[in-house]
């Protein structure tokens, strides 16, 4: 891969001199290979990537808790099914309800139809997950996955119906993918970004790890010291903070 790096605002008083840290495929190299790497796609023809704190499940060490199993039977009468890309026919209807979504997740008009509809049509979705209640005889979730078996699944987008009866909808459908993707025999799932402890959620899976920068960590207490100083004034680079690196890497990090 060829790494780019885009300048951040400096702080010339602390000597810290911020960059995004980017990355552009080369030769053979697929996006399972950019993701090891702690890179996850900035752009939907997966072109370009972008480094940053996110979180993947490492498969072959994932059981289910006795929080996963509560959250799967909560979701009973939701089943689901995986749909290659070119079988999941994107009807006005159902681009709709995903903008229905957005508008409430994101803001209004963060996703406008042209974009939902270039995002299903572009080469980050390879699969859809449909979830549908039977019950209700309707669908109640999509989730934009990008699929390179049996490597790497990555969880991108999540559309679902915020008015559903069960109100852990949205985490019944993320467990489900990732006890499907260990089923199908998949390395890791990624599941996107974690910089709030609204996302810390997401490390209720075994086998969870997050990327630091220079490492893969199954450390919570370490993601928690980083969302925490993320909220506060900095003066030294991470790797230069005397209390980070005697707390969690007395030994060195390298």
């Amino acid at each position: 891969m060829k790494l780019l790096f885009s300048e951040y605002k400096s702080d010339y008083s602390h000597y810290i001199f911020p960059y995004a840290v980017w990355a552009v495929p080369q030769g053979e190299e697929t996006p399972s290979d950019i993701f090891e790497q702690g890179f996850l796609p900035s752009s939907y023809d997966l072109d370009r990537y972008y480094m940053c704190r996110h979180v993947r499940i490492a498969l072959a060490e994932y059981q289910p808790s006795s929080e996963n199993r509560r959250i799967i039977r909560k979701g009973e009468g939701v089943a689901f099914k995986l749909l290659k890309k070119q079988d999941f026919e994107l009807t006005q209807q159902r681009v709709e309800f995903c903008k229905k979504y957005a508008d409430a997740k994101f803001g209004a008009d963060v996703m406008t139809l042209d974009k939902l509809e270039q995002l299903f049509a572009s080469p980050v979705c390879s699969h859809v997950l449909l979830f549908r209640d039977a019950a209700m005889q309707k669908d109640v979730g999509y989730v934009v996955l990008y699929l390179e078996p049996t490597r790497a699944g990555f969880y991108y987008y999540a559309f679902y119906d915020l008015n559903h009866s069960n109100k852990s909808l949205g985490m019944f459908m993320m467990t489900a993918a990732v006890g499907f993707m260990k089923e199908k025999g998949f390395e890791h799932i990624y599941l996107g970004s974690c910089y709030s402890r609204n996302a810390m959620y997401k490390t209720q899976f075994k086998g969870f790890e997050f990327w630091t920068g220079f490492r893969w960590s199954d450390d919570t207490s370490e993601l928690k010291y980083l969302i925490n100083r993320d909220g506060e004034a900095v003066e030294k680079h991470l790797l230069e903070t005397e209390k980070y690196i005697q707390t969690f890497y007395p030994a060195g990090v390298v």
